[in-house]
């Protein structure tokens, strides 16, 4: 038995969930995927496996198998690609996670200038606002908002963030500014679903050393963040998010700042990759691009900002 292609096989039918789809990724016939399961589960002498007419599904012992499968196929994997001496030329399939406003504000207007630069990469985006498991969707490198929390991951900080108050004009003119955090009581208030939250988030104040969190009943709440941008863009309410995500829109004078004073340290933006992939020439030069473009952006927003001020 190969045990690495038995592996190889079932972590294809795992992801995919059909022994049909996972042949056909595999460029292998079904009777040759489906042989490599049979002689997995003879191995292990235990059901990874549950097979029905429609879906193919995870035994809880095949759950625990395909993490471990997953971690040793990406040290193999990485492992590979450094000894065939690819850190002069990255190729291979790259899978990336990145938050909705990062990708298409800043990743997509210079993606053209990456692909040029690495062409034997095939360069998978996935632009979200959730945190994702890279284990368990094969993500190779995240751009993560917020702390990274998981042991198995590398993580770099490439930039802070402050939280900004922000309306647009028409609101203002309408509504009048609040001149205390907790005049917004008084106010329509646009909040942030955090991940899988049910509640809105909790807004952040710091004056010198006076630090307060204030929790506020919102008239509308988004779980994305570009949302709750073009919400407050159009008139809907005053919002709390990062200056990088609001920066332009305040030199454009769609919105305006209030409780500047107030203002309170954001989360970290991060890159972050699993232990496996540390070495690996393609995620290293695709988070030397991402920070690159977010330490780039963090100058032109602070000048913007700076200018507004």
């Amino acid at each position: 038995m190969d045990q690495l292609a038995c592996m190889r096989s079932f972590v294809r039918v795992a992801d995919l969930h059909s022994f049909t789809k996972a042949a056909d990724a595999l460029g292998l016939s079904r009777a040759v995927i489906s042989t490599h399961i049979a002689d997995l589960e003879k191995h292990l002498r235990c059901q990874l496996l549950h097979r029905t007419t429609r879906r193919v599904g995870l035994t809880s012992d095949g759950t625990e198998y395909l993490a471990r499968c997953q971690r040793i196929l990406a040290e193999l994997d990485g492992a590979d690609e450094t000894l065939r001496g690819t850190r002069l030329s990255p190729q291979g399939r790259l899978r990336v996670d990145v938050p909705v406003v990062f990708g298409r504000a800043l990743l997509i207007p210079a993606l053209r200038n990456f692909t040029t630069r690495y062409p034997q990469l095939q360069l998978e985006v996935q632009l979200n606002d959730r945190v994702v498991d890279l284990i368990a969707e094969e993500v190779d490198l995240v751009v993560r908002v917020g702390p990274v929390r998981e042991p198995q991951l590398i993580a770099r900080r490439i930039v802070n963030t402050r939280l900004l108050t922000c309306a647009s004009p028409e609101y203002l003119r309408e509504h009048g500014a609040p001149a205390e955090p907790d005049d917004l009581g008084r106010h329509q208030l646009i909040g942030h679903l955090g991940d899988g939250s049910r509640r809105p988030r909790k807004w952040q104040f710091q004056r010198a050393n006076v630090k307060r969190q204030l929790a506020f009943p919102c008239h509308v709440a988004f779980n994305s963040v570009e949302a709750q941008i073009q919400a407050a863009i159009r008139g809907v309410g005053i919002t709390q998010t990062m200056d990088l995500v609001v920066a332009e829109a305040l030199a454009g004078g769609k919105l305006e700042a209030v409780l500047r004073d107030w203002s309170a340290p954001g989360a970290p933006i991060s890159v972050a990759c699993r232990s496996a992939l540390r070495d690996s020439p393609k995620v290293r030069v695709f988070a030397d691009f991402a920070a690159e473009l977010l330490l780039q952006y963090r100058q032109r927003v602070d000048a913007m900002l700076d200018t507004d001020a």
